[in-house]
């Protein structure tokens, strides 16, 4: 079922299935602000957000397109997460309907809502382009998927970016993420390079991005939270993944943070950090992450 609503003063979308699971989504940035599955929320929203319709919003799933973090000349993370995005689509998911290398097991609703050249955007971008986000929604998985298409009519489209997504926990101290070992780690707060433990445990500030050799598949995740396990995946066309919590020093400077809101909340974000992804002349790229609840 899809209703329309308004959360903290912003226009929103909520689907909400027969077995309770919900998703909301702002028309600011197509940003995903909740889901619940199982009876409980999966992401991390910030109650110290101003909410004025332009802010950045802290938690939740934002889109950083078309540029990740300050890597650029863009305002941080792009502008993408700023603006009004169009629901363009709802509809419902068949049985193992494909839906870019993903295959939906459950059936389930979607949205999709798209952005495009606009005098904002050219104002801060001279590009063409249309983006699509698609949030599909089953029993127990949320799947937000990432469409870039260049109508440019003759230049190659450069972006980088990332689905910013935070994960609600309930003790940062007690948790573990499993499934990067081996990759290349680059650890910013240190500016070091190394090579991933199997397990991720989090007692300070932590902010890495973790790559995959050439050629090799994305692996998934496991977020353990207690007694909570989460898988998280990710389609190979995103190049890294970015594991992310302020810890508490950082935590307490940031306005749009409550003070001990680093211990409930972990990023595992679906990235492209180092190498822009191009897009030549009426192409298009496509990205997805996936979060699954274990059954």
């Amino acid at each position: 079922m899809l209703t329309s609503e308004v959360f903290q003063g912003l226009a929103c979308q909520r689907l909400t299935l027969p077995c309770g699971d919900t998703v909301l989504v702002a028309l600011q940035g197509a940003h995903v602000l909740s889901w619940q599955s199982q009876g409980r929320e999966r992401l991390f929203l910030s109650p110290n957000n101003l909410w004025d319709g332009q802010s950045a919003i802290r938690g939740g799933v934002p889109v950083c397109f078309p540029q990740f973090n300050q890597r650029g000349t863009l305002p941080k993370h792009g502008f993408a997460r700023n603006m009004l995005w169009h629901v363009e689509e709802v509809a419902q998911i068949g049985e193992a309907e494909q839906e870019n290398e993903a295959a939906v097991s459950h059936e389930g609703a979607h949205m999709v809502f798209t952005l495009q050249t606009n005098t904002a955007t050219l104002a801060i971008w001279p590009q063409a382009f249309v983006a699509q986000l698609r949030v599909a929604l089953a029993l127990g998985q949320l799947t937000i998927t990432l469409t870039v298409n260049n109508t440019e009519l003759q230049n190659d489209l450069h972006f980088t970016g990332a689905l910013h997504t935070y994960l609600a926990v309930d003790d940062i101290d007690l948790t573990e993420l499993r499934g990067l070992g081996g990759s290349a780690e680059w650890d910013s707060t240190v500016d070091v390079h190394g090579v991933a433990d199997d397990v991720l445990y989090f007692d300070g500030e932590f902010d890495r991005v973790y790559a995959r050799g050439e050629g090799a598949s994305a692996q998934p995740l496991h977020l353990q939270d207690g007694t909570s396990t989460l898988q998280i995946e990710q389609s190979s066309s995103w190049a890294e993944s970015v594991v992310w919590n302020p810890g508490e020093s950082k935590c307490a400077a940031l306005a749009d943070m409550p003070a001990h809101g680093f211990a409930r909340m972990l990023c595992v974000e679906a990235a492209q950090v180092f190498e822009p992804i191009s897009i030549p002349t009426g192409g298009q790229w496509v990205g997805w992450q996936r979060l699954r609840v274990a059954m």
